[in-house]
């Protein structure tokens, strides 16, 4: 799929090879819009199809169901379900994934009742990333060349204002999906091709060209020099050396705009260390460092959006690998801020690394600190794989994610940071000990590890262990990585900066 979606008009049609047209479900009949063209090509367009017709075609009232109407000549038509109820934003993500899905390799128009709406630049921009995301392929040879276009029908001519909504908001949505694809690119990327120092040259190269960007990577070096022990001590095992990359994005240094540092976990490979994962348990375990791309992606297109917030990403980034030289379980960790923790397993490395990250956060005096990281197999189990859980010591901060993680159509469940469960991270010989009781609260006893070095700012902690990636594809998520939490964060950072301009 082109990185180019773009507004088109009804005359313009006859360049497309597939015509999207949303049906909505009332009782025994799927409606078309009066104002869809009565033929679009070779074909004759009914204004109702019947529900034993659109049943047989595997078109149903279930959201983003579809049937493709085949010509003999140029044009195809992709008839899409849009439901009975209420439609969200993350509908409309998915009825331009299964356009898409729809036209296979050929340009696709989706027509546009903007009768039926009011938000129209949300709109636009939702079917800008589903038609983007959904056509994501790891592989450069199954690449899509293809155009989305948004095709606006209306009974009247609509203003210049709705128009330039509309434009914007594809541009922006093209923007966000460019962003995610990119983190999941990385994320996809075999651990072999992608060591901590491959991983930081790609970010940098992404970053240089973003508009008040600036990137510094430090090296083991650095990283000794700044006494990020976490990080030293789970990248002791690897003959790849750590890298940790402190990305700032600041449109108005002279303004005092809202600050949020966003760190993520950058494990490149985890084995487990020395407290090795088993052979399954290691097959996905290129994808550990998603929240650092995740962090990455947000950043650059905070300033592609340019966004009026600053934003600090900082991804300390590792292997985690056995050897002679590898952190052994009962080794004591500093970490920068000099609290202690001792390592009783050695495949809880995340909340290693992701402490120095908080320090460091912390000492940027920011609005609010967000960690994104697949932590916890807990919490899987406790949420599954499509939602993630959300930790926070701020109740205006996670009311702020949720709220933007029901306009980006990503799940976030609160859980809490349970206070007497601190007893199950106490150690004999350190400030703490990096894991809890075995089976017992896992992702609530990592949440508290990190909750102690944030202090009193205003944190939240996203685990995506869960849904950082899919095993199938389902509507505009495609199968592998799935860059979690970017486009909540995103929104958030969106609202954020609305309401602070507000103010």
């Amino acid at each position: 799929m082109s990185r180019n979606a773009l507004l088109a008009t009804i005359n313009e049609l006859v360049e497309f090879s597939s015509v999207a047209i949303p049906v909505r479900f009332d009782g025994e009949v799927a409606r078309v819009s009066p104002l869809v063209p009565s033929t679009i090509g070779e074909l004759t367009i009914p204004r109702v199809l019947e529900v034993p017709w659109c049943t047989q075609q595997g078109l149903t009232s279930a959201i983003g169901s579809f049937a493709v109407v085949r010509s003999f000549g140029n044009c195809n038509v992709t008839f899409i379900s849009t439901g009975k109820g209420t439609v969200s934003l993350d509908d409309w993500r998915l009825f331009a994934a299964a356009a898409v899905k729809g036209a296979g390799k050929t340009s696709v128009a989706f027509l546009l009742d903007i009768d039926d709406i009011t938000n129209f630049r949300s709109v636009a921009q939702s079917l800008g990333e589903g038609a983007l995301l959904s056509s994501y392929r790891y592989k450069v040879a199954d690449a899509i060349d293809t155009v989305f276009a948004v095709v606006p029908l209306s009974s009247t001519l609509p203003p210049v204002a709705v128009h330039d909504d509309l434009e914007v908001g594809l541009r922006d949505g093209v923007v966000v999906a460019d962003a995610v694809n990119w983190a999941k690119c990385l994320i996809d990327t075999p651990a072999g091709y992608l060591p901590p120092k491959e991983f930081a040259k790609i970010a940098e190269s992404r970053l240089e060209f973003d508009a008040h960007v600036r990137v510094n990577v430090w090296n083991e070096g650095k990283i000794k020099d700044e006494r990020l022990g976490g990080l030293l001590g789970v990248s002791q095992g690897s003959e790849e050396p750590p890298r940790l990359i402190y990305a700032t994005y600041d449109p108005r240094p002279k303004d005092k705009l809202p600050h949020v540092v966003l760190v993520g976990k950058g494990v490149t490979f985890d084995s487990g260390g020395l407290s090795l994962k088993s052979g399954e348990g290691m097959m996905t375990m290129k994808t550990d460092m998603t929240g650092a791309a995740v962090v990455l992606s947000v950043l650059s297109a905070a300033s592609r959006l340019n966004i009026p917030v600053k934003v600090t990403a900082i991804t300390p980034v590792t292997e985690n690998l056995p050897s002679g030289t590898a952190t052994k379980p009962g080794d004591v960790l500093t970490i920068r801020n000099n609290m202690t923790i001792e390592v009783l397993n050695t495949d809880a490395e995340g909340r290693l690394i992701l402490a120095d990250g908080l320090s460091l956060a912390v000492e940027a005096k920011p609005d609010a600190i967000i960690d994104v990281a697949t932590l916890t197999g807990a919490q899987a189990v406790a949420l599954g794989d499509e939602i993630g859980a959300l930790f926070s010591t701020s109740n205006e901060l996670a009311e702020d994610l949720l709220k933007a993680s029901g306009e980006s159509g990503e799940a976030f469940c609160r859980l809490p940071l349970f206070d007497a469960y601190e007893s199950h991270i106490e150690s004999d010989v350190a400030d703490m000990k990096n894991i809890g009781k075995p089976g017992k609260a896992g992702s609530i006893s990592a949440a508290l590890i990190l909750r102690r070095f944030v202090g009193d700012e205003n944190w939240a902690h996203l685990d995506i262990a869960g849904p950082g990636r899919s095993d199938a594809a389902r509507g505009y998520r495609t199968k592998g990585a799935t860059a979690f939490g970017a486009r909540t964060i995103l929104s958030y950072l969106t609202d954020l900066a609305s309401s602070a301009s507000v103010d």
